[in-house]
């Protein structure tokens, strides 16, 4: 089995694509891992991989084209360790409040990506939630706005609720799109007009990149905004389990990891050590 060559397709990376040329076993996963490995790419992203060989392997084998034998040795290629784990990117209070005013208010435009950045700040939703929301889906709970039945990743539902001045920025881009139903966000021409029926990752993507290139913060990413949200609610004396219910994570470690509560860089524990000059 050998790894054919990939391309580029629409600005978007190809998937590895394999076909049959030498055997299938477990020396070339071996040299296949290595080869991830020497291409720098993340543990995680190998470790994905390597589980999709592995599923091929067994697979092949329930089907009888490949021998129990090789598909045992296969399965006991191992992934790649995780040492560690990566820095999140957080926007402070002040940050985040100027990020999301960054859009001109006085445009068509400029009101929806305020209620994109406020939304995507406020509530912690992922790109695909915010680009697949419906009116329909902000409704009446217990005396507040929330957002029901979002369906999350890995499918899980939960509601959402909704802080008031996010609703009010919403309520501001709603009135002058004139949107009573349907998609929450459209696309917006420009001639101010609206068009199309709704939006799309990318459109999400390009809001958020705009608005830090604005504030010169170039690496910022949509999903460093979900972070922040997190970050933020711990910060105001949020509970876990709660910040965990509003991001839709099923295990408490994933939340802990997006807080960052196991190292704190703002008041670092080697701040002071009493051997500071003067």
């Amino acid at each position: 089995m050998r790894k054919t060559s990939t391309s580029r397709a629409n600005g978007k990376k190809s998937r590895p694509k394999f076909k049959l040329g030498i055997p299938f076993n477990k020396t070339v996963v071996l040299r296949y891992r290595f080869s991830l490995e020497e291409r720098g790419l993340a543990s995680g992203t190998i470790n994905v991989r390597m589980a999709a060989v592995r599923r091929l392997a067994y697979e092949a084998a329930d089907s009888g084209l490949l021998s129990p034998e090789l598909a045992a040795g296969i399965h006991r290629v191992k992934g790649v360790r995780k040492l560690g784990s990566r820095l999140g990117n957080w926007l402070t209070a002040g940050e985040a409040s100027a990020l999301w005013q960054v859009p001109d208010a006085r445009t068509l435009t400029g009101k929806r990506n305020r209620a994109i950045l406020a939304i995507l700040l406020g509530c912690g939703l992922r790109r695909r939630e915010l680009a697949e929301l419906r009116l329909e889906s902000f409704q009446r709970r217990e005396e507040r706005w929330v957002i029901v039945d979002l369906v999350g990743k890995g499918r899980p539902i939960r509601t959402v609720p909704v802080p008031n001045w996010v609703k009010e920025t919403l309520d501001t881009w709603l009135a002058a799109a004139n949107i009573t139903s349907g998609p929450l966000f459209r696309c917006v021409c420009r001639a101010g007009k609206l068009w199309g029926h709704g939006i799309s990752e990318k459109t999400v993507w390009h809001v958020v990149k705009k608005a830090a290139a604005g504030m010169k913060l170039p690496r910022l990413a949509p999903h460093d905004l979900r972070w922040s949200c997190a970050r933020l609610c711990r910060d105001s004396g949020g509970e876990l389990e709660q910040i965990q219910f509003l991001l839709g994570h099923v295990s408490v470690q994933t939340t802990e990891r997006y807080i960052g509560c196991k190292q704190r860089l703002r008041v670092a524990v080697n701040d002071r050590l009493g051997i500071e000059p003067g």
